[in-house]
């Protein structure tokens, strides 16, 4: 996961606790239909990212892969 990615998993987890203590959900569809809600402000982030750069932004790749892949970029320098 890059920081980008955690970025926009906190992002989302933020969202849907401020949404949550507004709206104050009595049920589980309610507090369902908020995790949507700020899933969505994160998916447009992500989206508006990748337009933008012109790269994906959600990767395969764990933290330790990508870290592996800076190591071998390093070395080659």
């Amino acid at each position: 996961m890059t920081n980008l990615e955690l970025v926009l998993n906190m992002l989302a987890e933020a969202s849907t606790t401020e949404i949550s203590k507004e709206k104050k959900p009595k049920s589980f569809e309610e507090n369902k239909k908020i995790a949507k809600q700020g899933g969505t402000i994160a998916g447009n982030t992500r989206r508006e990212i990748e337009e933008k750069t012109g790269k994906r932004v959600v990767t395969s790749q764990n933290a330790k892969e990508l870290d592996e892949q800076k190591d071998k970029r390093k070395k080659l320098k």
